[in-house]
């Protein structure tokens, strides 16, 4: 089928694979020149009225969804014996792809995946949507990293109608919930729980239940608790095992009720690590067969090669000692000195900034601009999350400084630094005045900027801002001693840069007569109660008594 155009519009350039019932191609749009995905429900189906009506209820689904955790539907159409999807075109790997070459993914990846597939899954269930088969094989992480929810071939309107007898059990077995596996109706909390399967694979590598035949693997969804977490994989918080534990609750009720309420716990798992875990309601644990009792053997007769039995085998489990402790050793300072790539797609720079710090690793920031994302915002990394690195090692991110043309935020009353790094986000640059101006307001602060804010202004534009050389009071010194002088002026940031001593008569010694201050700007003199700028220079003159009275001059 490659080269066949649907529509007099879309070119099938590549096949991508298939499913139960569809196969999926890449091709271009040759109106747009963008490269779609087309989901062709298969020829020998084409009168069948169950897939028939699996097809356009998947149609129906995803034209009631539009977000950026979902992969879009474009278009819907059917041209001769095929019937096709037009959706969003994603390049890049399954998360399933990704957990089988890369093993358990770090915590902090995995929640920040889950925390996107939850926003999609809370999306969904707004517009009345329940997914139904939630899976790492339809999370769709794209190259730039972006995370996309798949497939609603098996999604159903919530409350919709009847259900068929081929529906009743659908969903992928090693995900899917006790309710779906016993045949029963599934709500919202049914996507929940596939949610919590997909967060478990990721933070231990491999599925919570598997067995030689799906029976097996359904009957373990509906009567054995999963082993926690964090007795898998060490590194996992008891915040978030407790977020597993409690989105995979046997019983519906005891699960999230909403996707939202499960990102949230896993948020605060994150930025918390060591907060309270959210209560978990625990499922009836199954009764364990008591061990087998062990019966004693008379003695008999007194063997050599038992007896030498116990040496050699601890002198073998010595040595094995020393080698596994020395593979330790050599494991340890391999782990020790290595990092791995967070996810930091769609966070603010300064979350990204702190979740690299955090693994170890340092950031180098470059920006272009984008219209889809706001300013300030992490839209690709290199390397990819998960990435084995070297401590210390740097990750590239790049970061949205948004549209081409955007207006100039406000930078009234911000420090120097934060006007700067406010300005970073949208690509433009701080232009500091050389003359400070006399305010309230603390030295350093923006008083002024050029242009104004919310000016539209391309990226690379320069924003020229006054700052604030804060205040002080001029005081009146004048009867004051030399060093209750000095030691006022410097008490209130005035710099003494110079005093001069001339002999007067009829003052007391060391008594100041006079005192002048000049404003650094133009060397000004400034008067007793006038506001300068903090800082400002001064000088002192000092008139010091040379002739008491009733003597001679």
């Amino acid at each position: 089928m490659i080269g066949l155009v649907l529509d007099n519009r879309y070119k099938l350039t590549d096949f991508i694979g298939q499913g139960g019932m569809a196969l999926v191609y890449k091709a271009l749009d040759m109106r747009t020149h963008h490269a779609v995905a087309i989901k062709i429900l298969k020829p020998e189906y084409k009168n069948d009225e169950e897939f028939l009506r699996r097809f356009e209820r998947e149609a129906q689904a995803a034209s009631k969804v539009s977000h950026h955790n979902i992969v879009n539907l474009l278009d819907v159409g059917a041209q001769d014996n095929y019937r096709y999807l037009v959706l969003e075109y994603v390049e890049g790997r399954t998360l399933k792809e990704i957990i089988d070459e890369k093993g358990a993914l770090p915590p902090v990846t995995a929640v920040q995946i889950a925390i996107r597939l939850l926003s999609a899954l809370q999306h969904m269930h707004k517009n009345g949507i329940i997914h139904r088969d939630i899976k790492p094989q339809n999370i769709l992480i794209h190259a730039d990293g972006h995370v996309k929810v798949s497939d609603f071939g098996i999604a159903r309107l919530a409350g919709s109608g009847t259900i068929s007898k081929s529906d009743m059990v659908m969903g992928s077995v090693h995900y899917f919930s006790p309710e779906q596996a016993q045949g029963q109706e599934v709500t919202e909390a049914s996507d929940i729980y596939s949610a919590g399967v997909v967060l478990y694979e990721m933070l231990t590598g491999s599925v919570p239940f598997d067995g030689d035949s799906p029976v097996a693997i359904a009957m373990q969804h509906i009567k054995v608790p999963p082993r926690p977490v964090n007795i898998l994989n060490p590194a996992v918080s008891p915040a978030i095992n407790a977020v597993v534990q409690k989105a995979m609750a046997k019983d519906p009720k005891n699960r999230y009720q909403q996707a939202e309420d499960m990102a949230r716990d896993l948020q605060k798992a994150l930025s918390e690590p060591n907060r309270q875990p959210p209560e978990v309601v625990i499922d009836p644990q199954p009764e364990e067969a008591p061990p087998p009792r062990r019966t004693r053997r008379p003695f008999e007769h007194f063997d050599w090669h038992q007896a030498v039995k116990p040496v050699l085998m601890a002198a073998a489990a010595l040595i094995l000692t020393g080698i596994l402790g020395l593979l330790a050793v050599r494991m340890y300072r391999s782990i020790a000195n290595s990092a791995t790539a967070p996810y930091v797609i769609d966070q603010t720079e300064t979350n990204a900034l702190g979740l690299i710090a955090r693994a170890g690793l340092t950031a180098e920031i470059s920006r272009v601009s984008n219209a889809d994302k706001p300013a300030g915002t992490v839209i690709q990394q290199a390397p990819e999350f998960g990435t084995t690195m070297r401590q210390g090692s740097k990750i590239l991110i790049t970061v949205s400084t948004g549209p081409q043309q955007q207006e100039v935020p406000s930078l009234y009353g911000l420090s120097v630094s934060k006007a700067t790094a406010e300005l970073e986000k949208y690509g433009f640059t701080l232009l500091v005045l050389p003359d400070r101006e006399v305010s309230e307001k603390p030295w350093d602060t923006v008083l002024r900027q050029t242009p104004e804010a919310n000016t539209l202004m391309g990226a690379g534009g320069i924003v020229q801002v006054t700052l604030s050389g804060g205040s002080v009071t001029i005081p009146n010194l004048v009867g004051k001693s030399r060093a209750e002088a000095l030691q006022l002026a410097e008490s209130i940031g005035l710099r003494i840069t110079e005093v001069l001593e001339e002999p007067v008569e009829e003052v007391d010694k060391d008594q100041l007569v006079a005192a002048q201050f000049f404003t650094d700007a133009n060397n000004q003199p400034v008067q007793p109660g006038e506001r300068v700028i903090n800082g400002t220079m001064g000088r002192i003159v000092v008139y010091v008594l040379t002739t008491s009275a009733g003597e001679e001059p």
